[in-house]
Parts: structure tokens; sequence; C-alpha cells
């Protein structure tokens, strides 16, 4: 039986699934919002949207690499904890 392959997600996917991961970490850590983005160094409303899958309304998350790491510390995830398997390939348009 050949292995099957997985469909490349979109990056609006991608990003939809990276919130759920957060908020599943947030959650376990027994965390609100608001905490979360306090203790990461970044505004309440950015995190909200990060939550969402979005950086800005309409907008896939695209966070900036300090910001994933922050998160990831405060939350206690590995960054490839985080990141859906496989990734888009297809460049994120701005």
């Amino acid at each position: 039986m050949a292995a099957q392959r997985r469909r490349e997600p979109t990056w609006e996917e991608f990003g939809r699934e990276i919130g759920i991961r957060l908020q599943r970490a947030r959650e376990r850590a027994g965390l609100s919002q608001e905490r979360t983005a306090h203790l990461a160094g970044i505004a309440g409303y950015t995190y909200q949207k990060f939550e969402k899958g979005e950086s800005r309304p309409g907008a896939p998350i695209n966070p900036r690499l300090s910001t994933l790491l922050a998160l990831c510390r405060v939350l206690d995830l590995r960054v490839e904890d985080l990141l859906p398997d496989p990734a888009p390939s297809t460049p994120l348009e701005h």
C-alpha cells in the first residue's frame, strides 16, 4: 500500500493551526490571553490575533522569530511543537 501524501496547507490553514496550538498550550498553562501576552512582551490584542491565526485582520499569522521564541518560553513549548508539518511551500504574500 502506497504511503499517502498529506495535502499542503494554505497559509490561512497553517496560521489557524498555530493559533489552535497556542490556545491549547496557554490553557494547559492556566494563563489568560492577556497574561500570556504580557509575559511574552507583546500587546494583548496582538496575542488575541495570533490565537485566531492572524497577524492583522484578514492576514495569516506572521510573527517575528523573537516573538515566537518568547511565546514558546512562556508556554513551555518547543518551536517544533508550535509549527505544523508540512508548512506551505508557496511564498506568503503581504
